[in-house]
């Protein structure tokens, strides 16, 4: 009879590893970063008591102080994936991420965490995810481009200040919805985060905000379309975002093209943003990227650069870039640049 057991016992546990798997994956990166008049912020906080009213008033001070401008820089990124289907070919999935990366103002390391879950529900060509999700803009095809150097520093969307969801890497992100259908050469995109403001004195606000997307994509052009809107509830009009994307592949070259409508309701980062970035194949192991990106707002961050990324085999290739930041009320411009190692696994 035990034997009939322990035969049952190891026939299911053997069922349920088929069914079930868990996935590791992720990457590696390190190298020396530059970035011109770099800063540390520290703060301070003196406590004072009124005469009259013996009232404590606590004052928080935060100073800029100068650091180092070359620092070590690293990046490591673990990806664990659960997921399990069904007989009816239901795929449930489940992701954290555990991330490492050097502190950017002083270059002291720092320790790795988990980050909030994920949760998904795949079948054919729907797709819904739950929790630390990246909602519609976060997922739109060429939104991000090409972006140059080891720490990906300079991107076409410089000049986007709207707030959209996205996905936490570090934290535990917002808990949200995110839905995307994908039939022939058309996709579609949603998310929703319902958001609650808490005022004091039981005052509550809303901060939801959504989001909607469309692709397209037509040989070896993908255009994208996004929109999405945040609840401002009595503070006035909502703050929205409208973002079109264009990207396309010719031979041994990549573009993408940016234009957005950013109407965050404030005078100094209304405005259009726009940009381009490219990649270009020279041989078999060397890529040349550049990207650009700007807006009319005073406020909006300019930004161009290149890098260059060679190819070591076996997912492992040394990467680098140099760029430019800028804005219309900056006291000045800032240069930075990188150069290290990337292994992917």
């Amino acid at each position: 009879m035990k034997k009939v057991l322990f035969a049952s016992t190891a026939l299911i546990a053997t069922a349920s590893v088929a069914a079930a798997e868990v996935k590791f994956s992720g990457y590696g990166r390190f190298g020396i970063g530059y970035q011109e008049d770099r800063t540390a912020a520290t703060t301070t906080t003196t406590t004072t008591t009124t005469t009259a009213s013996s009232a404590t008033v606590q004052n928080v001070n935060v100073f800029a102080n100068d650091t180092d401008d070359t620092i070590l820089v690293s990046r490591f990124r673990l990806n664990i994936d659960g997921t399990a289907e069904t007989d009816g070919g239901v795929e449930f999935s489940a992701r954290v991420r555990l991330q490492a990366d050097e502190d950017s103002s002083t270059g002291e390391a720092n320790s790795a965490g988990l980050n909030g879950a994920r949760f998904s529900v795949i079948y054919g060509g729907l797709r819904v995810d739950a929790g630390n999700v990246a909602g519609a803009f976060d997922n739109l095809a060429n939104y991000y481009g090409n972006e140059p150097g080891l720490e990906n520093f300079i991107g076409q969307y410089s000049a986007v200040d709207y707030g959209f969801l996205g996905y936490s890497s570090t934290g535990s992100g917002s808990n949200a919805v995110f839905f995307q259908y994908a039939v022939g050469d058309f996709a579609f995109g949603a998310s929703y985060d319902q958001a609650t403001i808490f005022q004091g004195g039981g005052n509550t606000t809303s901060a939801d905000r959504w989001d909607v997307s469309a692709t397209y994509t037509f040989n070896n052009i993908t255009a994208a379309l996004a929109y999405g809107q945040t609840d401002a509830g009595d503070a006035g009009d909502d703050p929205s975002l409208l973002v079109f994307t264009l990207g396309a592949e010719f031979g041994d070259f990549s573009g993408t093209l940016f234009v957005a409508d950013d109407k965050t309701e404030n005078d100094l980062t209304d405005g259009t943003a726009w940009g381009v970035s490219g990649a270009y194949n020279v041989g078999a192991a060397t890529t040349l990227t550049f990207a650009y990106g700007d807006g009319n707002a005073d406020a909006d961050t300019q930004q161009y650069g290149i890098g260059a990324i060679y190819d070591l085999g076996g997912g492992v290739s040394l990467r680098g870039g140099v760029g430019v930041s800028d804005c219309d009320v900056c006291d000045d411009s800032t240069t930075r640049a990188d150069f290290g190692a990337q292994f992917n696994f």
